[in-house]
């Protein structure tokens, strides 16, 4: 594999996975709290500002790792290309 196919496919999986973070965010947080919180309360209950704080903390750590594994390796191959 050559230093151009990598920072392309790095460039891709940071579009696709930073698409889907951002929708998640606008759907799980802001649009449909009180539906997603009554589906999972069911399965696990729990309060509703525990769910928020949950919900917050899991999208919070997904970007995280979309940060450590799609945007930096892209950055540096960029950097260096």
């Amino acid at each position: 594999m050559d230093v151009e196919l990598l920072t392309r496919f790095f460039m891709w999986c940071t579009i696709l996975n930073g698409s889907l973070l951002l929708i998640s965010s606008l759907l799980g947080m802001v649009f449909s709290t009180d539906f997603v919180y009554g589906i999972h309360s069911k399965w696990f209950p729990m309060q509703k500002d525990t769910f928020n704080a949950v919900l917050y903390a899991l999208i919070g750590i997904w970007k995280i790792i979309i940060f450590v594994f799609n945007v930096i390796p892209w950055a540096v191959l960029a950097i260096i290309s």
